[in-house]
């Protein structure tokens, strides 16, 4: 069984705003990514727009007792399951979820005072040992299980098919759709859920990336243009769920498509030089056939590291269509971003033309030309590749 694979809803919150018409709003009028300078200087993240958290998790209780990355995965879900008119409780049942998820987060007070603390003790460890005790409860730790995420979805929208969580930083996000795909494509799932979520105002995050040197700190807003340093990411929030299922099932419940989504494919390579193009341009043999099709634009996942943007350029220009960057947009959103790329592409394809350019290096020109096919990019900050052929849904 080959099934074709439709997009029939998408959830998306985001520093652009909440869901697809505000969203496709700001990417069409061409107006600058919206930053926060202040949270943690001297770095700018893409904030969450102001939600009003009742409309898609309306008790006061499964809200507190979700993390803030939790909440919005919980929140874009819901407008997923909306926009697909999929709120019917026996297709709740089936319907299947793939969760792309980090680590859960860290109680940055609990980490100051231990720190504090290690730095005016004569015993290091005993002290660690007895704050790990008594600071960081068992129950405080399974809370930040990232599997919680698929069960806050269940719990609050009644999704009760089968569920999968993949963590792992970007490639998280490509295995999951890659994943989703093929089940659906297997006529292993009818109807799958699929999804992640990011929250860019963190400490310990910035940090983490700071130590790897990920950062970008400058006032250049396009991926295309960081070259001083080797470039860098901002950090986005975000949450992105897509429904995506099959066309026979869709067609059977009246349902219709945003987009269809014709393959997926993911790697991992050793990031030596040129590695990264030679990745893509395996990955697109296969998503393709070998073929490059009509009408074709580019949605591009680079974060910003310019050795990495160069890379994948390399490749794209073969291609000759016009590209966009996501994180130009609403930033870096790790797990989620592919599934924002996704999102953005089905977008295109359902409006027929590319989003406007947003770029100073020259790489978005602007598309004349309408557009039927998008390829996705994939590109993680360190390792994982990814991509996918969004296309029309033959209805």
């Amino acid at each position: 069984m080959n099934q074709d694979v439709w997009i029939t809803g998408i959830g998306i919150v985001s520093s652009l705003g909440e869901g697809i018409d505000q969203h496709w709003q700001a990417l069409t009028s061409g107006a600058r990514p919206v930053l926060d300078r202040e949270t943690i200087p001297p770095f700018a993240i893409h904030p969450m727009v102001e939600l009003d958290l009742s409309k898609q998790i309306p008790k006061r209780g499964d809200q507190r007792q979700m993390e803030p990355w939790q909440r919005l995965g919980v929140y874009a879900a819901g407008l997923a399951i909306d926009d697909a008119g999929a709120r019917d409780p026996d297709l709740l049942e089936s319907m299947d979820m793939i969760i792309a998820a980090g680590g859960g987060e860290r109680d940055i007070a609990v980490d100051n005072q231990i720190l504090t603390e290690l730095l005016s003790t004569n015993d290091a460890v005993r002290t660690l040992i007895e704050r790990l005790s008594n600071d960081l409860r068992p129950t405080l730790f399974l809370a930040q299980l990232p599997n919680l995420v698929a069960g806050n979805i269940s719990i609050v929208h009644g999704v009760r098919g089968s569920s999968r969580t993949f963590m792992g930083e970007e490639a998280a996000g490509f295995d999951a759709v890659r994943n989703a795909h093929a089940r659906i494509a297997a006529g292993q799932s009818r109807i799958c859920l699929v999804g992640g979520s990011l929250n860019a105002a963190r400490e310990d995050m910035i940090l983490l990336y700071e130590m790897g040197g990920y950062n970008w700190t400058g006032e250049e807003d396009s991926v295309w243009a960081r070259a001083d340093g080797n470039g860098g990411l901002r950090l986005g929030s975000m949450g992105v769920f897509l429904m995506l299922e099959s066309a026979d099932h869709a067609r059977a419940r009246g349902a219709t498509p945003v987009a269809a989504v014709r393959s997926v494919a993911a790697d991992r390579c050793a990031r030596e030089p040129g590695a990264i193009t030679s990745s893509f341009g395996a990955m697109w043999q296969s998503v393709s056939g070998g073929t490059t099709p009509a009408n074709l634009g580019i949605v591009s996942g680079a974060t910003g590291v310019a050795s990495q943007a160069a890379e994948e350029l390399a490749f794209l220009r073969v291609l000759d269509a016009p590209i966009r960057a996501t994180a130009t947009r609403i930033g870096h959103g790790v797990e989620a971003q592919f599934l924002a790329s996704l999102a953005f592409a089905a977008m295109c394809v359902d409006n027929a033309a590319m989003f406007a350019p947003l770029d100073t290096a020259g790489v978005e020109q602007p598309a004349n030309d309408a557009c039927d096919n998008v390829l996705v990019t994939g590109i993680g900050h360190w390792r994982g590749e990814g991509l996918a052929l969004v296309t029309r849904a033959n209805i």
